[in-house]
């Protein structure tokens, strides 16, 4: 009995036994393992708007932009014939049409271990966003050496980048010569995508950036201290600026001066790209004008304010006005005269004769001279020059002058009398001295 026990058994380990041990094996075969891998000939690696050679930025509403896949023929074969089918979300189409398969070729036999790429082209939707979408690709190929087609899918994702467009301008673009200017630029990101790790280079060479033998700056012949500049990120419709001064010197006057940067940036893909931007300036020349030795005379019995003007700068003032007005309690009737240009290193002088507001007050007035002149660009510049004047009683002067000067007729009169009577004298006498001689 014992013997019959031990043989059944036995016999149930030798035929249970195999049985539970492979449904123990398969709770972790390679189908159910989370670390499972299948194995093909072409693995995905990226995808992107762009060429084989070039990544694009792209906003929604473009049309007929390429679309790259990136592949790696990984198996120990080359693979030929590889054609590609693109499943792409709503919001986007073939070029090709509506209805049309999104399909590209790849020409070539991609080698064992070589990477290849297949590009095709689609319209974007104006209603697309932008965002990052889930695609999928279909990809045909065939071993060499091996009768019939292979396929792989894969599923991956891709960006609606935006674009980013910069612009540079100055936000005061004259300059003016023989002095030192605080310039301030705006860069701005006009696009739709942002931009970061913005640098900023002042080329000063006259090679920089020139396709042809001709310059295209003349920057190197300005004193300028900075040249660098670390701006950081810009957000799409947002500007930075960079502040910097410049001295001009003279002989740059009524020339444009080009001063040409180098942007380096990182897109909205992650590549950093390198671009060149030029800011234009006009150099205006300096009108340095002066007001100086301002006083009263008498001219023809009224009392006038004269005084000078010089210019030190290197360019003439144009349509030159000299206004007088008064300040105060002053009751000086406001004038004007017109002097024309001012030249440089030559004194303009002026003259207002005062009249009065009701009756003359004489004594000390507060006065302001106003000069008013347009530059080279018409643009008109005003100069005021305060101070205090002693305006004097010209009635009295000329009551004085007028008792001397009867004083003084008369013995004018009685001199010219003297006269007459010497002359007259002289005559008869010679008259008498000729009359005793003929008798």
């Amino acid at each position: 009995m014992k013997l019959q026990f031990s043989i059944f058994v036995l016999a149930v380990i030798f035929i249970i036994g195999p049985i539970m041990y492979e449904n123990a094996t398969a709770q972790v075969s390679s189908g159910d393992s989370p670390f499972e891998r299948k194995f093909g000939d072409v693995k995905y690696l990226d995808a992107f708007f762009g060429t084989t050679d070039e990544k694009l930025e792209v906003n929604p509403g473009d049309k007929n932009v390429p679309f790259t896949i990136v592949m790696a023929n990984v198996g120990t074969q080359d693979i030929t014939g590889i054609k590609g089918q693109l499943s792409l979300p709503f919001g986007f189409s073939p070029t090709a049409g509506s209805g049309s398969l999104i399909e590209a070729d790849f020409d070539s036999t991609a080698l064992a271990g070589e990477v290849f790429k297949l590009t095709f082209f689609v319209d974007i939707s104006d209603q697309a966003e932008i965002k990052q979408y889930p695609a999928s690709a279909m990809i045909d190929y065939s071993r060499l050496r091996e009768s019939g087609a292979r396929n792989t899918f894969f599923d991956f994702n891709f960006k609606v980048t935006g674009d980013s467009i910069i612009n540079m301008r100055a936000l005061e673009p004259f300059l003016t010569s023989l002095k030192k200017n605080h310039v301030v630029i705006e860069i701005s990101n006009d696009g739709t995508a942002p931009i970061s790790g913005v640098g900023i280079q002042l080329q000063n060479t006259q090679e920089t950036i020139s396709s042809t033998s001709q310059s295209v700056t003349n920057v190197e012949n300005v004193v300028i201290l900075d040249s660098d500049w670390d701006v950081g990120q810009i957000d799409p419709g947002k500007s930075k600026y960079l502040e910097f001064d410049v001295y001009v010197p003279g002989t740059l006057s009524a020339q444009t001066l080009r001063a040409p940067m180098e942007i380096t940036y990182f897109n909205a893909h992650g590549e950093q790209l390198t671009i060149s931007r030029i800011v234009d300036f006009y150099v205006k020349g300096l009108i340095d004008t002066t007001i100086y030795d301002v006083g009263i005379i008498d001219l023809s019995g009224k009392p006038t304010v004269i005084g000078e003007i010089i210019n030190e700068g290197n360019e003439d003032a144009l349509f030159g006005f000299v206004t007088l007005e008064p300040l105060g309690n002053s009751n000086i009737k406001k004038s004007t005269q017109y002097i024309d240009e001012i030249e440089i290193d030559s004194p303009v002088p002026f003259n207002i004769p005062i009249e009065f507001e009701g009756e003359p007050k004489y004594g000390e007035h507060e006065i302001r001279i106003t000069l008013r002149y347009k530059d080279s660009l018409r643009d008109e510049i005003f100069e005021t020059y305060d101070t205090t004047v002693l305006i004097p009683d010209v009635t009295e002067n000329t009551q004085q002058s007028g008792f001397d000067l009867t004083e003084y007729s008369q013995y004018i009169i009685l001199g010219v009398i003297a006269i007459i009577g010497g002359v007259s004298f002289s005559q008869i006498k010679k008259r008498k001295k000729a009359s005793g001689k003929t008798s």
